[in-house]
């Protein structure tokens, strides 16, 4: 073999490697079955555009799970999340949508446990002083009894899931401690809030990592863009009311999306 047609099929064999491995990627990422299970976090509320199948779930085309399937075309891509769902819920309802042949789930579930409404409602109705006690109370049900709820939904995931990358994803901090905001909340509400959402994110990173699963926090994502900040990617209380302490559709696909990406 000339010195010339060494170097020739050479070539040939290295841009046949090199499309062999364009094409790699692809199939790679289409190769992913993926069910979004959770909460209004996952399902999108906030974020509008809501599938017309989902009914009171209010799934949206701008939650983080539709995003994610759009630009990555997994073979298969079930969504099932739902607003107002609460980890015993999410075993319940959402369960059906994983088998064996699962490789990829996402979930949000633990707010609804504790009473993330009452808290917030009871915070912009009530006294500073009720407020407070109010996100105790919820402080204490994450430490005592949330731990044992996640560990059973968990569980059951990764029964009817053997084989799935299983990412939990946690919650953002709501607000900028001395930010713009020059009503509403007290800087001490909105402390206590903030420092459940810190407790709140901490259980949910120990119990996905004891179950072998892969915990994402949203918290970087939405610094600087908490309530208060000035470029909120976050719903203060709004009409309508479901959309209240939720994201909107940027802090879907700026926050969640990012940090589900990095992981998934």
């Amino acid at each position: 073999m000339s010195v010339r047609t060494f170097w020739a099929s050479a070539s040939t064999l290295a841009i046949a490697a090199v499309a062999a491995l364009g094409m790699a990627q692809p199939a790679s990422a289409a190769g992913d079955n993926y069910v979004a299970l959770g909460d209004s976090y996952s399902s999108g509320v906030g974020a509008g555009n809501y599938t017309s199948e989902s009914g009171d779930c209010m799934r949206s085309t701008n939650a983080y799970p539709s995003l994610w399937a759009a630009a990555n075309a997994p073979s298969s891509f079930k969504f099932v999340a739902c607003s107002g769902a609460t980890t015993g819920s999410v075993s319940s309802g959402q369960l059906g949508a994983l088998s064996s042949s699962t490789t990829l789930v996402s979930v949000t579930a633990g707010g609804n446990d504790v009473g993330f409404a009452d808290v917030m409602q009871t915070c912009v109705l009530q006294s500073e002083a009720t407020c407070v006690s109010r996100v105790n109370t919820a402080i204490s049900q994450v430490q005592n009894s949330l731990p044992a709820s996640l560990n059973s939904l968990y569980g059951n995931i990764r029964s009817r899931a053997p084989q799935a990358h299983v990412v939990v994803l946690g919650y953002p901090r709501f607000y900028k401690l001395s930010g713009s905001c020059i009503a509403g909340l007290t800087e001490t509400e909105r402390g206590a809030i903030n420092n459940a959402s810190n407790v709140l994110n901490g259980v949910l990173a120990k119990r996905a990592a004891d179950a072998g699963f892969t915990f994402s926090s949203v918290v970087d994502e939405f610094t600087g863009h908490e309530l208060c900040s000035g470029d909120a990617w976050i719903h203060s209380v709004s009409i309508p009311i479901s959309n209240s302490y939720h994201p909107k559709a940027i802090g879907q696909s700026n926050g969640y999306l990012p940090a589900f990406r990095s992981v998934a």
